[in-house]
């Protein structure tokens, strides 16, 4: 047996302030002092507390101090598909930042799935976070009744929601397909089939609509036969690509609406004997890790993940510090479109050069 040993007296409870004030010589006041920083204490005793909080091993209390202080230092998140690399890796950046100012996270995933959604929003609230980041999986009006009644900061990430006045971080949806959709077009694609994403979202109504703009810029007629709806899931899509591909006139291009879908609409392409690029051109919204080692390598549209995570964070850090209490600020970003070699020039366009 260790001196140490000998001399720490055994309790058959946790230690408690009282332990801590009693090894530290100081009392009980000045010790939630240092724990709560309700009051400036000298360095010295500070010192003291500190050690002697080491030494018997007290642990603070959180749901007490919690009740106490009013506030929790935690930070809700409910995003519509922690699947999904991109709001995998958000969240990373989210939890990074947020843990630096002294936040923890809560993160709930609903699966597109409003109904849980907005249970999951409100056992949040339940539990007394002291804000919400929220990727809605749509923006029903049982949403818009829990996010109007609440007090709590909420910063909306990547989808927003009409009729709730709130800071939001997203990406200019329509800019970027309508880049993406364009580069299409000027390889020579007039038929390009469109798989979405569900229109109870904001992204998916905005990437569509980029769509549409760059057909009519383009002088391309709109051809209702050629969207499907992929609601950003994998066999979803799979089933709307196999509908684009088995028209008598197919699509000789695809754009995939996000990073899930573009795997069913691969297998799709694969299953029913087709290649890519040479039977059909494919791109993506939202590029990720492994894009670059598909075969073919995707053509997608890349997100600026980590700022989008980054700015999300502060917005919120600085409305639950008080440092912006003005009218909802809206930071949208821009994408970039990363060419690779899922498309090539329509066969047309190929002859003509050779002719």
């Amino acid at each position: 047996m260790t001196d140490s040993n000998r001399t720490r007296p055994r309790r058959s409870t946790a230690p408690t302030m009282l332990h801590v004030a009693e090894a530290a010589r100081v009392s009980v006041a000045t010790v939630s002092a240092v724990i709560n920083g309700t009051a400036i204490v000298s360095p010295e005793l500070t010192a003291r507390i500190e050690a002697a909080i080491r030494d018997i091993g007290y642990k603070r209390n959180a749901i007490a101090r919690s009740l106490k202080m009013g506030k929790t230092r935690t930070i809700g998140l409910t995003v519509a598909d922690i699947t999904n690399p991109f709001f995998t890796d958000v969240v990373a950046v989210l939890q990074e930042v947020l843990h630096r100012a002294g936040y923890a996270v809560m993160l709930c995933s609903n699966d597109e799935d409003m109904e849980m959604q907005d249970e999951q929003i409100q056992l949040l609230l339940d539990r007394m976070v002291d804000g919400l980041i929220i990727a809605p999986a749509g923006d029903d009006a049982n949403l818009k009744r829990i996010l109007g009644g609440t007090k709590v900061p909420i910063v909306l990430i990547d989808r927003i929601c009409d009729g709730v006045e709130a800071d939001a971080v997203i990406l200019d949806n329509q800019r970027a397909v309508f880049d993406a959709t364009t580069y299409m077009l000027q390889l020579g694609h007039r038929r390009i089939g469109y798989v979405s994403g569900s229109l109870d979202t904001s992204t998916g109504r905005d990437r569509l609509e980029g769509y549409h703009r760059a057909l009519e810029a383009s002088g391309v007629p709109f051809d209702e036969t050629l969207v499907r709806f992929g609601n950003f899931r994998e066999a979803d899509a799979y089933n709307a690509s196999m509908q684009l591909l088995t028209q008598p006139d197919r699509p000789s291009a695809i754009f995939s609406a996000n990073n899930l879908m573009v795997i069913g609409v691969m297998k799709a392409i694969r299953d029913i004997g087709l290649s890519c690029p040479e039977d059909v051109s494919v791109v993506c919204f939202d590029d990720f890790p492994w894009a670059d080692v598909f075969r073919p390598q995707l053509t997608a549209v890349a997100q600026p993940v980590r700022a989008i995570g980054e700015q999300t964070a502060q917005l919120i850090l600085d409305r639950l510090a008080g440092r912006i209490e003005d009218e909802p600020r809206r930071l949208v970003l821009q994408g970039r479109l990363m060419i690779r070699n899922s498309c090539r020039p329509h066969a047309s366009l190929l002859q003509g050069a050779t002719a």
